[in-house]
């Protein structure tokens, strides 16, 4: 599992303890968001530019969520984000 596949696995999880499952379906239905198995929180991101495809995941929430599940995104990843060079990091979650 890679850094961003950890990073949206996290962004799912704290969106689902806030809107349940249908954060899942959200995660579903961007492009390059893989989940193989939600029981055991299985997220794969592929295809592209991977920050890109975390950047759309984040924006799927908002879009439909709002700012304040912007600031649930950034907030499940605070701990991760850290450690990584700046370069690194989805622009959506600075």
């Amino acid at each position: 599992m890679t850094i961003l596949d950890q990073i949206a696995t996290q962004i799912i999880k704290e969106q689902e303890l806030i809107i349940g499952p249908v954060a899942w379906e959200e995660a579903k239905r961007v492009p390059g968001i893989h989940v193989s198995d939600e029981r055991k929180e299985d997220v794969i991101v592929e295809n592209g530019d991977k920050k890109e495809v975390v950047n759309k995941l984040v924006h799927q929430y908002d879009r439909l969520f709002g700012r304040a599940s912007l600031e649930v995104c950034k907030s499940a990843v605070s701990n991760i984000i850290v450690s990584m060079p700046p370069s690194e990091v989805p622009s959506s979650l600075m």
